[in-house]
């Protein structure tokens, strides 16, 4: 009974909510508004599901933009980071997700970027869209691992994605998650039990003063970075 609650609600809250946000984004060319309606959109889907969420670390990011930088475990990820942030951001998504009904016409309205991965030259113009809106204000997150993780454990790193912080010119903001693989495995599309997931923010890595080729550099920078938070949130639960 407690999984058809869940499906009934998101299904329902999030058509209507993405019918609001369609006609609020047509005012509203900063996003703030539409930010404002999807964090509600998540924080009803975790209050609905039992989800609890813990942030640390929202200290270490007071001077934005940041491009931030997150581990992936579970759809349950996104919900999470949009209450967890103390700030307004676009996602960098796969192109895939732009044509589900409402959320995906949600997500081009606000102006989230599609990353197209089988296409070279489209995903290297996102790279290019990212870093642009980046340079002009604008906090970008995006999953280094490309995709979830099965376990939870912290999958290899896509290398191109740090193209984007060497174009940005901004500091990235690690983001260990952990918990949400428990609560809502890869494959699952509602969450199976009620949890906490925790949230922790480090410090942020510049990158300014990085060369073109320190690519593998700040990738395993920012690897170290997103294991140590996860490892430190894991040692306190």
């Amino acid at each position: 009974m407690r999984k058809v609650l869940i499906f009934i609600e998101n299904t329902c809250v999030t058509i209507f909510l993405s019918i609001i946000a369609l006609f609020v984004s047509l005012f509203d060319s900063q996003g703030r508004a539409v930010h404002y309606l999807t964090r509600l959109w998540a924080r009803i889907h975790l209050r609905v599901s039992g989800v609890t969420v813990v942030v640390t670390g929202r200290e270490n990011v007071v001077s934005p933009p940041y491009l931030v930088m997150c581990n992936h475990q579970s759809a349950l990820d996104i919900y999470a980071l949009i209450v967890a942030l103390p700030f307004q951001f676009k996602w960098v998504a796969k192109r895939e997700l732009f044509f589900i009904p409402f959320v995906g016409w949600v997500m081009k309205r606000a102006g989230y970027i599609s990353l197209d991965r089988k296409r070279p030259r489209e995903a290297l113009k996102a790279i290019d869209d990212a870093a642009q809106k980046i340079r002009g204000g604008m906090n970008i997150l995006i999953f280094p691992e490309g995709t979830r993780s099965q376990d939870g454990t912290l999958l290899p790193f896509k290398k191109g994605v740090f193209s984007l912080a060497l174009r940005a010119r901004v500091p990235v903001a690690p983001v260990g998650i952990s918990g949400s693989s428990r609560l809502q495995p890869k494959g699952s599309f509602i969450p199976k039990q009620k949890g906490v997931i925790y949230i922790r923010i480090g410090k942020p890595i510049e990158t300014a003063q990085e060369s073109r080729s320190a690519k593998t550099e700040i990738m395993l920078t920012v690897r170290q970075a997103i294991e140590g938070l996860i490892a430190e949130q894991e040692k306190q639960v």
